[in-house]
């Protein structure tokens, strides 16, 4: 039986995660599979089955890392210390390592090991995730050198692949070893935890709009909250609910106050199971300066929801998909495009939407990746 090594950040509540739990469930019925974590904790490991094995760089979690003031030095030590780390830690005797995340895990996953097939899983749109200025430009110098040494690169959009082919050129890895896979999801699992009670209630009279995102930048949550306040203030009436956590959490709490919207926008914390928010609401959004496909956007489309999206790669996710509006990613294109979906609503014109769970086929995508990995 082939032996597979995945590498990620944590098993934390995140979208790519969740692929990563699923996947790592599916795939060990064919395959040996190991999960290597640089963080240990993470609410996500309880849902591994008993076949895969889990191992972790730190026994803390990443927000415990945080609280001892480690958070910073963890990727600069991952980088300088990588040979140590991944020679002490991980070499052994797997057929392949799949790096499943961009950033610290892809460095140390690339270094040499001749008897291993190395591919990097790409899930952003690796020209923007890492922001802008110095710090930026160094990691693109120093990245592009790491993902010259894998052997293949899988992305999940088409998208995707072709901003990292323009931020990455002249790379020595051909097209043929470039692959665009898309998200695997257990479909009977979101279905059946969205079935399971929630904290609140959302009243039928309102118009309750929600989305599941990490508070950071690249989510866009501080312009919805700016957006919220015109909204309001024009007489657009609704509810904003936002299920996650992060970085910028203080700052978005912050906002909500200074622009006066504790009535209407509400950031309701991480959720394990986010499911039955969304099937409970009118609308799920995707609002993002900057995407790659969009798990969450599948796992809606499975829940039946309307869908509303920023123009971003994650356009790729619902190009099937009936229930959406793809907005102009601005300020403006948000405020006009949610104004319009409310008024619409409202007036009941091509707004009320009945549920229908969409038909879900992952075994494509299982066989793909099954294909791609080997027998």
């Amino acid at each position: 039986m082939k032996k597979i090594l995945f590498g990620i950040t944590g098993l934390t509540i995140g979208g790519a995660e969740r692929v990563l739990v699923d996947l790592a469930n599916e795939l060990s019925k064919s395959y040996d599979i190991t999960i290597f974590a640089l963080y240990a904790k993470g609410e996500l490991e309880k849902e591994l089955n008993s076949n895969v094995k889990l191992k972790s760089l730190f026994k803390y979690s990443y927000k415990e890392m945080s609280k001892l003031k480690q958070k910073i030095v963890v990727p600069l030590k991952v980088l300088l210390l990588k040979n140590s780390i991944y020679n002490k830690n991980i070499k052994g005797n797997y057929d392949v390592e799949i790096a499943f995340l961009e950033g610290p895990i892809t460095r140390l996953f690339s270094v040499k090991n001749k008897n291993v097939r190395k591919i990097a899983w790409v899930h952003n749109d690796i020209s923007l995730v890492f922001g802008k200025g110095l710090k930026a430009r160094l990691k693109k110098y120093l990245d592009k050198k790491i993902y010259d040494k894998y052997n293949d690169l899988v992305f999940v959009s088409k998208e995707n692949m072709c901003d990292f082919d323009k931020t990455y050129t002249n790379l020595n890895i051909s097209d043929e070893h470039k692959k665009v896979i898309y998200n695997y999801i257990d479909k009977e699992k979101i279905i059946k935890k969205s079935l399971e009670d929630i904290d609140i209630y959302f009243k039928k009279e309102d118009i309750n709009f929600v989305t599941v995102s990490r508070l950071v930048y690249q989510k866009g949550i501080d312009r919805i909250i700016e957006i919220q306040k015109k909204l309001i203030e024009s007489g657009y009436n609704h509810k904003f609910y936002v299920i996650g956590d992060g970085p910028e959490r203080e700052k978005l709490e912050n906002l909500i106050k200074e622009n006066k919207v504790e009535n209407s926008f509400f950031l309701l914390g991480q959720k394990e199971n986010p499911y039955p928010y969304i099937k409970n609401a009118d609308y799920f959004c995707l609002l993002s300066r900057f995407e790659g496909y969009g798990m969450v956007l599948e796992e809606a489309k499975i829940l039946g929801k309307p869908i509303i999206i920023t123009d971003t790669a994650a356009r790729e996710a619902v190009e099937d998909y009936d229930k959406k509006w793809i907005l102009e990613n601005s300020n403006d294109g948000i405020y006009n495009g949610l104004a319009e979906i409310i008024e619409k609503r409202n007036k009941d014109i091509d707004g009320n939407y009945n549920e229908n769970m969409k038909e879900y086929d992952n075994t494509k995508i299982i066989e793909k990746i099954k294909e791609f990995i080997g027998e």
